[in-house]
């Protein structure tokens, strides 16, 4: 579904305000799955309810990649997202939850939200040492430590 919109300040972030007929023709409740696309540039996400406002949020690096800025007005296609949102481990990270079954249950069980976090903050280390920390902090969470 195509509408138009004015990039908003949305908190500390950017957004578009998405016009509640648009969220009831997706037809999944409130806070639907959706892939969005901005001047060609595309990328999955959830439709948020803040502040009395139904939103997408703009991060910065979708705005750059989007070329988009406060206050403009732009055109919006917004989808329904049916895939699976999946976060596929790193390999030294799939090696240690496939040692225990348990661990590999709680990741499993992790929201892909925090699955994203958590492997974006692992894969961004700049040594092997930081990367080893982030690993063994990711399995002390899985482990309710």
């Amino acid at each position: 579904m195509k509408f138009k919109a004015t990039v908003i300040p949305s908190g500390n972030a950017l957004g578009v305000e998405v016009p509640q007929k648009v969220v009831d023709e997706l037809g999944q409740g409130k806070r639907p799955p959706v892939v969005v696309e901005i001047n060609g540039h595309s990328w999955r996400t959830r439709v948020a309810a803040m502040r009395g406002q139904i939103l997408i949020g703009i991060s910065a690096a979708n705005r750059e990649a989007s070329g988009v800025d406060l206050g403009e007005e732009i055109e919006v296609d917004l989808q329904l997202d049916e895939e699976p949102r999946v976060v596929e481990a790193p390999d030294d990270v799939a090696a240690v939850l496939d040692a225990d079954p348990a661990l590999r249950g709680a990741y499993e069980r992790m929201a892909f939200s925090l699955k994203r976090k958590q492997v974006g903050e692992i894969e961004s280390a700049k040594s092997p040492e930081t990367r080893q920390r982030r690993i063994d902090k990711l399995v002390e969470s899985l482990r309710g430590k």
